[in-house]
């Protein structure tokens, strides 16, 4: 499978090593310096580049006919003009706040514990995330997905990074070194706490999930979630 990079920073640089040993191609490695030469060339694109770069990366793809799989984050105010195009250019499309698939397990967990802790009002939820000082977006797409799945399946309405009301998940976010990522939820009443949480020890889990998101995409049209790749 021939490859294209869109972003060659930290990340790309460890997709780059997995999808060589998966025995994959990488026929572009663009940053913001260069451009989409060699992008027609490839089965398959994996955007982890900036919020800035993300929308003129994907659009690049539906137009060369290449699927893309984009793990960026910070963008997704144009989500759904990028689903369209999409659609209009008969293309395929995974976009996803986190490809780990611990991450993607714990997904479903924080859903189904949520529809459970819905049942009983005594029980408040917080969420925290920890990552490294250079990630630029805060909260982190994760947490907001972990947020939409409590909201989804509870009467909790929104999230915020402020104090919140009885409607609202606080979400608590700390830029700390080098911690590549870690997020937990937690359900606390006066008598307990129930936690499920989520630590990464490196960036492995994130780049073999898109490679795996990669493989799995090539030759399929729809948009689509890391729950298709996994069947989850």
């Amino acid at each position: 499978m021939k490859i294209a990079l869109l972003g060659y920073g930290k990340m790309g640089q460890v997709i780059e090593r997995i999808a060589i040993e998966r025995g994959h191609e990488i026929v572009l490695k663009k940053d913001e310096n260069n451009t989409f030469e060699g992008l027609s060339n490839a089965d398959v694109a994996i955007d982890f580049s900036v919020p800035s770069a993300a929308v003129s990366n994907i659009s690049s793809c539906f137009h060369a006919n290449v699927p893309v799989i984009s793990g960026t984050t910070g963008w997704l105010e144009d989500y759904e003009e990028m689903v369209q195009l999409c659609t209009d250019k008969k293309g395929a499309f995974i976009s996803s706040s986190n490809f780990s698939l611990g991450v993607n397990i714990f997904f479903e967990i924080n859903e189904y514990l949520a529809k459970i802790m819905s049942k009983f009002d005594s029980y408040s939820v917080g969420m925290e995330e920890i990552h490294h000082t250079q990630k630029l977006d805060a909260p982190s797409g994760t947490a907001i997905s972990l947020a939409k799945g409590i909201i989804e399946n509870s009467s909790y309405n929104e999230w915020t990074l402020e104090n919140a009301t009885a409607n609202e998940i606080h979400i608590e976010t700390k830029r700390i070194g080098t911690v590549p990522g870690t997020h937990s939820v937690t359900y606390n009443s006066a008598v307990d706490a129930i936690e499920i949480k989520h630590t990464a020890h490196n960036r492995e889990g994130f780049a073999l999930g898109a490679v795996i998101a990669a493989e799995w995409i090539v030759g399929k049209e729809g948009v689509f979630t890391m729950k298709d790749v996994l069947e989850l």
